[in-house]
């Protein structure tokens, strides 16, 4: 407890540090700001109605922070520029050199990559603005727009999308943790006060034993997402002796680190993407007149809102995804060669083939654990609102996870800057 004392006196003692952390805090005390400030034209009545009934919003209302149960100018949030960074990871299993310049280029590599990211966001930005609001106003939820109007929100949106990439970016560089993840996780954390006014609002006596088993429950699945994320497998690494000169260098060992959660939260995102889609075209259908395509429009929606249906898919599609993102983002003969160039092998494993072989076989028994763990939090709040029948009450899926993330990367970052400032 002492420890812990001491680092939060270091953290406001030091000028550099102090500064950090106020930066922070002054970028999401505007990023709020923003998210509370509507387009032009939106009925809110309507708004809310729209949102009560559509998972799939829910799910970009995570990504916009809140923004976009408001219709903010930050509705986007910064969801174009996580699209535009998932497509550009998977355009480097079809062109090599974005393969190059992502695995071999280095640290210089990553800075072109994610230039070209930024560059596919605007067009993403445009798209999604138009046709976001396009629905919304086929919903009648925007009104009363002339044309001008309607250009001049689609430039309204894709410029806030744009404010806030470039505001995580400038957490990332003069703040601490990842920027983009702290503008997602202080959208989820602002929803907070409202689920806890729901559950005081409904709150009965009887029902006492419930709020504790949740609570309880809560405790445990939070710090089993702690530890699978935070779960890895260390392949012992060693390096051969050199001499060069009258000096020897290498002969230590160390270890590679394969963490058994690798994909995060990217599953989750593809699989409600792809699960959500065909709801999205159901409800184009129920708007034309016609008896077949009306029967096949109420077919679908009563085979998607069936609770086990829906689940079960979910939990399969995110199962796959896992291991498709982790074979798109990990390529174990890039590290073996990487290995071999530094002079470094794997004991007991021949450099080369042989050891991207022997990386990629423990690679993919890790991630089965990491596959189920995923598709099991996803469907959580499915099974966490059929039990506590709320929807307050369903604790799980990409907000948990993204919440647990950050708050871990955030407090590694911070306790580096306090190691090194001890140091000094």
């Amino acid at each position: 407890m002492n420890n812990f004392w001491n680092k939060i006196k270091i953290i406001f003692k030091d000028p550099d540090l102090r500064k950090k952390i106020l930066f922070i805090l002054f970028i999401l005390v505007l990023f709020r700001l923003g998210a509370n400030i509507p387009i032009p034209g939106v009925d809110q009545i309507r708004l809310q109605t729209f949102f009560a009934g559509n998972q799939f919003f829910g799910l970009l209302n995570i990504f916009s922070g809140g923004g976009l149960s408001n219709l903010s100018i930050f509705m986007l949030g910064v969801a174009p520029y996580i699209t535009a960074t998932i497509i550009m990871q998977l355009l480097t299993m079809i062109f090599p050199r974005l393969k190059e310049i992502y695995f071999e280029e280095g640290e210089q590599g990553k800075q072109k990559f994610n230039q070209l990211s930024r560059y596919l966001t605007v067009p993403l930005a445009t798209l999604q603005g138009f046709g976001l609001l396009a629905l919304l106003g086929n919903q009648q939820v925007l009104i009363n727009l002339s044309i001008f109007d309607k250009i001049m929100n689609i430039v309204i949106v894709v410029t806030g999308s744009l404010i806030l990439m470039w505001l995580g970016e400038l957490v990332s560089e003069y703040g601490i943790g990842n920027g983009i993840s702290l503008l997602i996780f202080a959208g989820i954390v602002a929803s907070l006060p409202t689920t806890v006014q729901q559950v005081l609002f409904n709150f009965n006596v009887s029902q006492i034993p419930l709020y504790l088993g949740f609570l309880v429950s809560a405790v445990v699945i939070i710090a089993g997402v702690v530890v699978i994320t935070e779960a890895e497998r260390q392949i012992p690494i060693s390096y051969a002796k050199q001499v060069r000169g009258m000096k020897m260098y290498g002969g230590f060992s160390t270890h590679l680190p394969l963490r058994v959660n690798q994909a995060g939260v990217i599953p989750i995102i593809f699989a409600i993407s792809i699960l959500l889609f065909p709801q999205m075209i159901v409800n184009v259908l129920s708007n034309i007149s016609s008896g077949f395509i009306q029967t096949v429009s109420i077919f679908l929606t009563n085979f998607l809102n069936n609770s086990l249906v829906y689940g079960f898919l979910y939990f399969i599609l995110v199962f796959a995804f896992t291991y498709f993102y982790t074979a798109v983002t990990f390529d174990p003969q890039a590290l073996s060669n990487n290995l071999q160039k530094s002079g470094a092998f794997v004991p007991g494993i021949r450099p080369g083939r042989s050891t991207a072989e022997h990386i990629a076989k423990i690679l993919y028994r890790i991630t089965l654990v990491g596959a189920v763990f995923l598709g099991l939090i996803a469907v959580l709040p499915l099974g966490m609102q059929a039990v506590t029948g709320t929807q307050a009450m369903a604790l799980g899926g990409t907000a948990l996870l993204i919440v647990v993330s950050v708050v871990l990367e955030t407090i590694k970052q911070t306790e580096s800057q306090i190691v090194m400032r001890e140091y000094e």
